[in-house]
């Protein structure tokens, strides 16, 4: 059986759009660490729309530079506005629309003091043997994504906006890789590849058009959480929750993904795969499931547990009343 995973550089416009409400809300914290916060982002071209509630002793009214800080920590810089030109976001053009309101007290009266949850919904969570305890396509798709996104960091001829995707064979050898990188002319990046993979892939395809050139939000619109396969687990478990990006701790799309997650890994021991299955109740603490699944040799093993645990405890237990959020969505949910 074949496997396949992709991953996305931080320079692809969704991932733009993620990267842009990590970095405002880590501004946020900086000033209020109990700020309520859920700012969707939409990138095209040089506009950044900014839509969404903030609640807390903070002020966004300086979210032009928030928007261009947050680029050049991604390198949609002055500089690479300069190599690129027409083919890419330009930081000396971007115009920010601004339609952030409050939190609705609905939901404040809730969650206020972390005592609820923000939302309802189901989360999961996932953890095999393996490098980085991940299914070993997606861990290799974003080891080479991330070396060719270091070294395009620093080259006059590769872009940011990458894409990466690894297909297994039945013996778990790397049969394709697949690599979408801005060039400005063709470039052969077959040794980076081969040193990133530590082999050298049955076939390897570079810009499947030929061209690529126009690229970021310029080739495309970009939207926060549309990547959730990349962040999370590929296609070797569901997706819980909605997007974990754009959320402060109080929100279980992020804080009960990053718990599933810690069960995952505390429950694998030696078995193959660890599968964690939780619910939540808008504005509760105590969480309506929480399921562990086990598979060993092709066998598995279902069983309940109680996760007497509070959204304060999680919110403190993974440090998220702190300026943490652009990390983690540079470095993965999971590392």
């Amino acid at each position: 059986m074949l496997k396949t995973a992709e991953a996305v550089s931080l320079g692809h416009p969704d991932k733009i759009s993620d990267y842009i409400s990590s970095y405002i809300l880590d501004r946020m914290i900086e000033v209020d660490p109990s700020v309520k916060y859920a700012v969707e982002v939409m990138v095209k071209d040089n506009t950044v729309i900014l839509g969404g509630e903030i609640t807390g002793h903070v002020n966004i009214s300086d979210a032009n530079t928030y928007v261009k800080q947050a680029l050049r920590e991604i390198g949609y810089d002055e500089r690479y506005a300069q190599i690129w030109g027409k083919y890419a976001i330009d930081i000396n053009q971007i115009h920010v629309i601004n339609l952030v309101g409050i939190q609705s007290p609905d939901i404040n009266c809730g969650v206020i003091n972390n005592t609820g949850w923000g939302d309802q919904g189901v989360f999961v969570g996932y953890a095999c043997q393996g490098a980085g305890h991940i299914n070993q396509e997606l861990y290799l798709a974003r080891k080479l994504n991330r070396t060719i996104y270091d070294f395009a960091r620093t080259s006059d001829k590769l872009g940011l906006d990458i894409k990466t995707q690894i297909t297994l064979d039945e013996n778990n050898k790397v049969e394709t890789a697949i690599v979408a990188v801005p060039m400005l002319q063709n470039q052969d990046i077959t040794n980076l590849i081969v040193d990133a993979l530590g082999q050298k892939p049955k076939n390897i395809i570079v810009n499947g058009t030929g061209i690529y050139k126009y690229h970021s939000s310029i080739a495309d619109c970009g939207i926060t959480g549309r990547k959730l396969a990349c962040d999370f687990y590929s296609t070797a478990a569901p997706i819980g929750g909605g997007s974990p990006w754009t959320k402060d701790g109080s929100k279980s799309d992020l804080t009960l993904n990053l718990y599933a997650r810690y069960l995952a890994l505390k429950y694998l021991g030696d078995n193959d795969e660890c599968f964690v299955y939780l619910s939540s109740c808008i504005g509760r603490d105590k969480l309506p499931s929480s399921t562990i699944k086990t598979v060993r040799n092709g066998i598995s093993h279902t069983f309940d547990i109680l996760c007497d645990i509070s959204p304060k405890q999680l919110i403190y237990m993974f440090g998220l009343v702190h300026p943490v959020y652009t990390k983690m969505c540079r470095d993965g949910l999971f590392v």
